[in-house]
């Protein structure tokens, strides 16, 4: 980390200076020889490989290719059907790929994924690779007058889908059903597509919680320095066994398939999110990861049959805010094993919070992982003093400039708006008040729903919550409190006397709204536009 002034700017190093240098070369081959990643293979093992990589290149395509050659026959993916090893996911996906090529599907053309966690995602993606497609991820819990947009604004030319997702695929897009595939990969056993004539690249959609979602274009990472950045920071090992349940299509949940990919592990899927399946799944293949969104962990702590959990080392989570009282409690019960990224789609990464951070600073984010740089700018784009509330903008090799429709986020100096507001602490911490757009002005005040949401999370009375602003004629805007209550005695009261014993006054809720569930995305994100 470095220190502009009062630690203004952030710089992730965690061991690692910026630039080429010796100790720059020396610390990332340490994490990765930690990680486990160094093991040379045999030398017939290396030709193969390195034939593989020369013919799908640095892609999905060519890291289980090279799988298949070195260990063909651990297991790539377990999910509800059974078990797929190395082999399995190379051949089936090569086949496949020699039928898209003959129905049509060329190397550029965008193609969209609705896939639930299972194998399905994994062989259609893979698949796509090899064809050289613009594979575009669908939120699978869109309808299909959401699908249809994205069909119009990514220009789709077909959809791939999970049979059970048959109903979202609009009228008039050619689509394939991944419950053909098994039967395909037969058929087509014997098939070799040719290399594809361009790498494909990956469209992921913003969440769409306040508007419609964007596409953001991402090519596979042509290193492995993000991969030492994020294992400097999170624990992961090579070859062991990670349990997925952050959806696929989510930026979090591929990011961490592809780590699993990068690491040879094996990847257990449960289709859709159950947590008593999940710490089920940990005991019975003994893994040592779980991938999450903060939502989930509630629903993790809620599970009251013991399970064998000793063997995890790592729980990670992201893709919305964790409230402190969650990651103690989980902290508490499974010990120092959660991990907790802050980032969205633009910039992938920004923050990384590992248990010390959670237990010494509660509602921190961490500080950047290497190669990453944070600052809190000012209306005036300016540096803001630690502890100032400003726009967070991120910088790093990660980081998109525009999405798919040429729109962008606002970049200074190569650094990209989040879009989120917060501060740096005197260690280089960082903390998020909330979105820009969520920030209201009440009776001249500036007011984040963030910390009500906090103080309110922590009830032992309140199983979910979420405070958005509304207009006020009084006061410009008031905040109000949608909360569903674990104690049905919970008056309104008793929520605003929560707050007041807490925070200053201008922070409690004129409203208090109780329902029975909030709307909430497939990622776990509050959808504020339907509350």
């Amino acid at each position: 980390m470095t220190r502009s002034g009062r630690v203004r700017v952030a710089t992730g190093r965690l061991g690692l200076v910026p630039g080429p240098s010796p100790r720059n070369a020396v610390a990332a081959l340490a994490t990765l020889a930690r990680a486990g990643i160094l093991r040379p293979p045999r030398p017939d093992q290396a030709v193969g490989m390195a034939a593989a990589l020369a013919f799908w290149g640095i892609t999905p395509a060519g890291g289980y290719a090279m799988r298949a050659v070195r260990e063909p026959r651990r297991a790539a993916v377990i999910d509800p059907e059974g078990t797929l090893t190395n082999a399995d996911v190379d051949r089936m996906t090569t086949a496949l790929a020699a039928y898209l090529l003959e129905e049509g599907i060329e190397a550029g053309q965008p193609v969209g994924l609705l896939c639930r966690n299972d194998r399905s995602f994994v062989l259609s993606l893979v698949a796509l690779v090899k064809v050289g497609a613009t594979v575009v991820l669908l939120n699978t819990g869109s309808a299909a007058p959401e699908v249809a947009g994205v069909v119009e604004s990514e220009g789709l030319v077909a959809i791939v889908h999970s049979p059970s997702l048959a109903d979202r695929v609009p009228e008039g897009v050619r689509a394939y059903s991944a419950g053909d595939f098994a039967a395909l990969a037969e058929e087509y056993g014997t098939a070799r597509p040719r290399a594809p004539k361009e790498q494909a690249t990956f469209v992921i959609l913003t969440s769409g919680t306040t508007g419609r979602p964007k596409g953001a274009r991402r090519a596979p990472p042509t290193s492995l320095e993000p991969a030492v950045a994020l294992l400097q920071a999170i624990p992961f090992k090579a070859r062991e066994t990670t349990v997925v349940a952050a959806p696929l299509f989510h930026a979090w949940g591929f990011l961490q398939w592809m780590v699993g990919l990068t690491l040879g592990s094996t990847v257990v899927l449960t289709g859709s999110f159950d947590a008593e399946a999940t710490l089920r799944a940990v005991e019975e293949h003994q893994a040592t990861a779980i991938v999450a969104v903060p939502v989930m962990l509630r629903r993790l702590l809620a599970v009251e049959t013991p399970y064998d959990t000793s063997s995890l080392r790592v729980v990670a989570v992201s893709g919305s805010a964790l409230p402190p009282d969650v990651a103690t409690a989980f902290l508490d019960r499974f010990g120092d094993v959660l991990y907790d990224l802050y980032g969205s789609t633009e910039v992938a990464w920004a923050a990384i919070a590992g248990p010390s951070d959670m237990r010494e600073a509660p509602g921190s984010v961490g500080r950047p992982p290497y190669g990453t740089t944070v600052a809190v700018l000012g209306a005036d784009g300016e540096p803001l003093p630690t502890g100032e509330t400003g726009r967070i903008f991120v910088g790093s090799a990660m980081t998109i400039e525009s999405y798919t429709s040429g729109d962008s986020k606002e970049v200074r100096d190569g650094l990209v708006s989040t879009g989120d507001l917060g501060h740096l602490d005197a260690d280089g911490r960082l903390y998020v008040s909330g979105r820009e757009d969520d920030m209201i002005v009440s009776g001249g005040e500036n007011v984040f729903p963030q910390p009500v949401e906090d103080v309110l999370s922590a009830l032992p009375s309140v199983a979910d919550v979420a405070v958005v602003g509304v207009p006020d004629d009084e006061w410009g805007q008031r905040l109000r409190a949608y909360v569903v209550r674990a104690d049905s005695s919970l008056t309104e009261d008793d929520v605003r006397d929560a707050v007041k014993r807490s925070l200053a006054r201008h922070y409690v809720p004129r409203d208090v709204v109780f329902t029975d569930a909030l709307p909430r995305n497939e990622a776990g994100k509050v959808l504020r536009r339907r509350l």
